[in-house]
């Protein structure tokens, strides 16, 4: 099996994530479910197709949760230097347009650009993995390739 990389936030996360589900939502989709059962004919009871739906969801992602935690790799970012890699904090600029932006590379389960993780397996990251700070950088995408150079590479 491959192991899934995660930075330690990334996992406690995932973890919590995972707890909730368990001790929260789980039992109160089944009381939910219970609740709807006894309002008689199922076959035309919307409110138990809507919480047997939603159980499926949360099974899911649980089985889903277990399987990436189970083959979690925690990786501690702060114990690398130099060059861009897994857990490094990159500043980079679009050659373009002079925009900054600031992203962490971490494992593909916690990848949220709006948070400004990104998936180590993305087009951007793989293009900047090895590269160091005044390096530049042209990554492939939809729109055409953009040429990035690269500020500052933290491990934090």
């Amino acid at each position: 099996m491959e192991k899934v990389p995660l930075t330690r936030a990334g996992h406690d996360a995932l973890s919590q994530e995972l707890k909730k589900l368990k001790s929260q939502e789980r039992p109160a989709i089944i009381a939910a479910i219970a609740e709807a059962r006894e309002l008689g004919d199922l076959s035309e009871n919307a409110e138990y197709h809507s919480a047997r739906e939603k159980q499926g969801f949360i099974e899911g992602r649980i089985k889903e949760l277990e399987g990436i935690l189970g083959r979690a790799e925690v990786i501690d970012p702060s114990k690398f230097s130099g060059g861009v890699k897994f857990g490094a904090t990159v500043t980079i600029v679009d050659e373009d347009t002079d925009e900054e932006k600031t992203y962490q590379i971490v494992g593909e389960p916690e990848a949220d650009l709006e948070k400004g993780k990104l998936n180590l397996k993305s087009p951007l990251a793989r293009s900047l993995i090895g590269k160091e700070e005044g390096d530049t950088v042209d990554v492939r995408t939809p729109g055409g390739t953009r040429s990035y150079e690269i500020l500052t590479v933290k491990f934090a």
